[in-house]
């Protein structure tokens, strides 16, 4: 088996992949274990943290909030979020390393948000992020203090992957008045049958340990974990299983709905899916902290775009994957896609640092492979 091959030549502790279309699941295979240590094997249902891949059914939430006449994309999100009001944009550094800031051009809308246009960055990728958190002060992890920083442009500029889907996280709270988890749980998780999907304060037990290779290759549990803090981290906080996340892409292949429950309408699903940057390239990052997450590019051969909430590849991807499919990843080399095309698509989870393995990277190309044989 194609999938079993890759993840042995991977060196990764664990795996579960699933390919489906919109009739159910072809295919779901879970290797490995939860942890080196004790050596408990992976179910197809064992519990990830699905980090960045939160970051669609966050998107999804807004989408419903607009649907609903509640929130405008292209509005002022100022007025909903006063944090996000009268934003500056970064400049540079003084000669005392402080750093020189000056006010946006235009302000900050939820499409700004939706589609990582807004300015904002993350301090893992973006060095000056980095250098501003280092003369202002380093934040608390899971602070909101984490997500509020100056612009790195003005807003609809150019394209940076950032702390966006967090503001949008508390965007819906602002506006429905309950935690984000809340009303994920009732208008995302619920209707789609996804029982495994949750935020949380610690890893719940039985979930796969995060992983990372010493310099001998040998596979070590890292104490890794971006849930817990102040807010539920709409960017990257949600605990999930393979089979939920795969739910969840069935619904966007079958246009936002799955088994007769509808989370959005069909003309909402399929505005997600279509490129909301322009000419804008979408999809690479650069690195501060290589030892996390070192440079990163799905299809570097592709002038790749962004929709409200996934990537979108222009061009037939290597793999199989059709032009106009969605995808991205989490952290920990978990990662998926959705082909509307060919009504396919596929869930890969594992969880091992630092991102963008190869061997991970491997072992989903083979289950995409796998999809379009």
């Amino acid at each position: 088996m194609m999938f079993e091959q890759a993840f042995a030549a991977a060196n990764l502790p664990c795996a579960v992949g699933m390919i489906v279309d919109r009739e159910g699941v072809r295919f779901a295979q879970a290797l490995g274990v939860t942890d080196v240590g004790s050596g408990a094997p992976v179910a197809e249902d064992t519990a990830f943290q699905i980090a960045s891949m939160t970051k669609a059914l966050v998107s999804v939430a807004a989408m419903q909030l607009v649907e609903q006449g509640r929130l405008g994309l292209d509005a002022p999100i100022g007025t909903v979020l006063p944090d996000l009001d009268q934003a500056q944009v970064l400049v540079g550094f003084d000669p005392a390393g402080q750093p020189v800031l000056r006010p946006a051009v235009r302000p900050i809308t939820l499409r700004h948000l939706l589609t990582h246009t807004a300015g904002l960055g993350y301090f893992f990728v973006h060095p000056q992020i980095l250098q501003y958190f280092g003369a202002v002060g380093m934040p608390v992890p899971g602070s909101r203090d984490a997500i509020r920083m100056p612009l790195m442009f003005d807003p609809g500029d150019s394209w940076e992957y950032s702390v966006a889907t967090d503001w949008v996280g508390l965007v819906v709270e602002a506006v429905t008045g309950v935690r984000l988890g809340d009303y994920l749980s009732s208008h995302v998780f619920a209707p789609l049958g996804m029982t495994g999907t949750h935020f949380a304060d610690a890893l719940p037990a039985g979930a796969a340990q995060v992983h990372a290779r010493g310099e001998d290759g040998r596979l070590a549990v890292q104490a890794m974990f971006i849930g817990g803090g102040e807010y539920h981290n709409g960017g990257g906080g949600l605990i999930g299983t393979a089979p939920d996340y795969a739910r969840f892409v069935r619904a966007m292949l079958r246009g936002g709905e799955l088994d007769g429950n509808r989370i959005l309408k069909g003309e909402t699903a399929a505005e997600m899916g279509r490129n909301q940057v322009g000419q804008l390239r979408a999809g690479y990052m650069g690195s501060a902290m290589p030892h996390l997450a070192p440079p990163y590019d799905s299809f570097p051969d592709q002038h790749t775009g962004w929709g409200l909430g996934f990537l979108i590849n222009p061009d037939q991807g290597p793999n199989g994957r059709s032009p106009g499919s969605l995808a991205w990843a989490g952290i920990f080399n978990s990662y998926y896609w959705i082909d509307p095309a060919k009504g396919l698509g596929g869930v890969f989870m594992s969880q091992l640092s630092p991102f963008g393995d190869p061997g991970a990277l491997a072992c989903f190309g083979a289950l995409e492979r796998m999809a379009y044989a």
